[in-house]
């Protein structure tokens, strides 16, 4: 008989803490690489640098002896995502860097109503007033009739959307293969989903451009990582909020390096938003179900 690790709250806030540092990273630099390189570039690009990293777990995913049907799933969770990953990179050259990163909250909320719709989970009606909470918050952050509603931020809109789809299928798959070979597979599928979209748009980038793009995935890695440390050491109810201070560091950093204004609004409704997800995790863990995901799993 196998003994539960003991939970480490501590240690999974502060590696939760990391996981948040290193993805506000990831912000900054395609912040400031701009958007002369088409979205399916960049991301094309970081997602390739990235397949470096996988190197040592090429062995395992050969050994997986998947199905038709799970290489089916991985491929349109590889379309799901790519589109996802050049939606993000779209919006973040053109919103402020604290309105993607409190849009990005949303792809939880999409989680809760797609796994109802398509994966047969109960819709309670705590789920559903969460769930109306969270679109709440959207419209206090996009505010319509009151403000722009850009194509950035139509963008993140679509790309919560598709995260959550990718998501939900990589729920469907980890029920059935190693997490690892789930995590491997996707990052290979969607390199090949964006190799078309990328070639189609292709400008040569520069060296600078290059240097970031590497950066970015060794950033990305690292937190994908430490956020796997984080929900060993600790439930995904202690974890959860923490991720609300990326938020905050986000509207940080958007003032001090970019000058962008500080907007209360959208303060306001990435915490109407994360406090649905919140509660939506909690009730979950309440019932021993795990379909949520942290807010940080559906960043590229």
């Amino acid at each position: 008989m196998t003994t539960a690790l003991p939970h480490r709250p501590l240690t999974g806030i502060f590696w939760m803490l990391v996981t948040g540092f290193f993805f506000i990273m990831v912000t900054a630099l395609v912040k400031f690489m701009g958007p002369r390189l088409p979205a399916a570039e960049a991301a094309f690009l970081r997602y390739a640098m990235g397949l470096m990293f996988l190197i040592p777990a090429f062995g395992a995913l050969k050994a997986a002896h998947l199905t038709r049907r799970q290489w089916t799933l991985f491929g349109m969770r590889g379309l799901c995502h790519a589109m996802g990953v050049i939606l993000w990179f779209f919006a973040m050259t053109r919103i402020p860097i604290a309105e993607v990163t409190a849009m990005n909250y949303l792809a939880p909320i999409y989680v809760t109503v797609g796994a109802a719709l398509f994966l047969g989970e109960p819709l309670a009606l705590r789920r559903i007033i969460a769930v109306i909470l969270g679109l709440l918050g959207a419209a206090i952050i996009l505010r319509p009739g009151f403000r722009e509603v850009s194509a950035g931020h139509i963008a993140m809109l679509i790309a919560a959307v598709v995260f959550a789809g990718s998501y939900l299928i990589a729920k469907v798959l980890a029920d059935e293969v190693r997490a690892g070979v789930v995590v491997g597979m996707m990052s290979v599928f969607v390199t090949l989903a964006l190799a078309p979209l990328a070639l189609s748009v292709w400008i040569m980038p520069t060296g600078q451009e290059i240097l970031i793009l590497l950066v970015v995935a060794c950033f990305a890695t690292a937190g994908h990582f430490t956020m796997t440390l984080a929900f060993a050491a600790a439930p995904v109810t202690v974890t959860q909020p923490i991720t609300f201070l990326q938020l905050v560091w986000a509207t940080a950093l958007g003032a001090l390096a970019f000058a962008e204004p500080v907007d209360i609004w959208v303060i306001l409704g990435g915490f109407v938003i994360l406090s649905s997800v919140t509660f939506i995790t909690w009730r979950e863990a309440m019932l021993k179900r795990e379909i949520t995901p942290n807010a940080n799993a559906t960043k590229v």
